[in-house]
Order: structure tokens, then sequence, then C-alpha cells
């Protein structure tokens, strides 16, 4: 099992600003806010100001009305987490999915990304070119892949069978190291890492039904104060900064 420390490697001042805009509906703030949270969590006004910089230079953000906007792929990127970090699951009948590589002589990079693509949707391999999970996922879908045969089948021992392809232990250690920073009094750049490692873990969960889960799963507790953690990023440390301005503009000379 990895430590905290390998979890949460720290936050460029990129990777705030990014964490910061991802975690914001509209995913839009100025460079007076970007700056003022920045310092929050850590970053030094001169180095988010220069990464701001860099960042548009580089496609990532874009300007519009005096703000900053994420670029069109990192907004594509926050509906892709925001899909994978809301599983819908649905009642389990004993039935798995199973997809089967059928295509040879395929290049590695082909077979790389097949690869990313079946962990993507937490299919697990059970040997090579040879997938499997739970058909309990409302929103899996095996039919577009020519490169794919997919079938239903009933493993004689499921329980055994989703022990072998995941390791659920670790991930349910893993995750109760991320929930006891996201959820107990730290520096908000040790919350804001740890909301980054939890999208990180959350697309790993194998989302398997109740039934072949171990007792105290974390997986949903974790989803849970993540959603708690995001949905007041950015309000609350906007509003205490405003609120702070203001102050400071009524009390200055």
């Amino acid at each position: 099992m990895r430590t905290l420390d390998e979890l949460m490697p720290a936050l460029s001042a990129r990777s705030v600003a990014l964490s910061l805009l991802l975690g914001s509906r509209p995913p839009k703030l100025t460079a007076r806010d970007l700056v003022s949270l920045g310092e929050l969590f850590s970053v030094a006004p001169s180095t988010m100001r220069v990464a701001l910089s860099r960042m548009t230079t580089a496609g990532d953000l874009v300007i519009e009305d005096g703000a900053y906007v994420l670029a069109p792929r990192h907004l594509e990127r926050q509906a892709t987490t925001d899909r994978r970090t809301r599983v819908r699951r649905r009642p389990y009948d004993g039935m798995w999915r199973m997809a089967v590589i059928i295509e040879r002589g395929r290049d590695a990079e082909a077979r790389a990304a097949l690869r990313v693509s079946l962990t993507r949707e937490r299919l697990a391999e059970l040997r090579e070119g040879v997938w499997l999970r739970p058909d309990n996922l409302a929103d899996l879908d095996l039919t577009g892949s020519p490169e794919l045969e997919s079938f239903m089948t009933i493993p004689a021992n499921d329980r055994r069978l989703s022990s072998r392809l995941w390791d659920l232990d670790t991930w349910a250690g893993e995750a109760r190291l991320l929930l006891e920073v996201l959820t107990s009094p730290r520096r908000p750049i040790d919350h804001l890492t740890a909301a980054a490692a939890t999208v990180r873990h959350l697309r790993t969960d194998p989302a398997l039904p109740d039934e072949l889960l171990p007792e105290r799963w974390p997986g949903d507790e974790l989803r849970w104060a993540y959603e708690d953690y995001r949905n007041s990023l950015t309000a609350t440390h906007l509003s205490a900064i405003r609120a702070r301005a203001q102050t400071e503009e009524t009390t200055s000379p």
C-alpha cells in the first residue's frame, strides 16, 4: 500500500490553478481571485502570475471578459472527471461482462490504448486478451470496438474472482488515508492535494456490487467527501477573500 506522500505528490502552481478552475462552477476566475486563492494554497503571487501567463500561452487557459476560463480540452477533462467519479450502478444479478480481444497483429501503441480504454471502463484482465467485470454498471458499452468480442458469463465463484482481479484491501486502505486528510483539520494545500489524489483514486474504483465488496468499503464515503469539498472549494475561499478585501478597503485611511 502506498503512503500519503506517494498518494499525494506536491502540487505545482499550474496544478493549483487547474484544480481551482476545475472545481469551480462555472470554471472561470479572475487573475486577482486566482492569485489570492493561490496564496491560501501556499503559492506566492508572483509564482501564480507566471503560471497563469504560461498556461495561457500553452493553451490551457483562455481569457474571456477579463477572466481566465478553462480551454476546451480541460472542459472535456472536467466532464470526464465528473462522469468517472460519479458511478451509476444497477442491481447485480450474478452476470458478468467479458471482453475478448480478437484482433491480432496490432502494434504496441494500439494494444496499449485498448488496455487503457478497458481499464477506464473498470474492467480487469484475467489473462492476456480476456477482460472481465460484474454487469452492474449502467453506462458500460463494449459494442463499439471492432477489436473486441463481448460476452455475458456467470463465474463459478464471483467473490473469489473479484479478489483475484482487484486488490480490494489495498484500494480501501489508500482510500481511508485520503478520506482522513479530506475530513480532518488540515492546511488548505493539504486538502487540495488530497482532493486531486482522490480524483485519481476514484478513477480506479472497481465499482463492484455491494455483494462482492469487503465490509466497510470506503468508496462511497470517499466520493461524498470529495463532492462536499469540491462544492465548497472556491465558493468558501472566495467569500473569505472578498470579505477580507472589503474590510481592508473600509478600514484603510
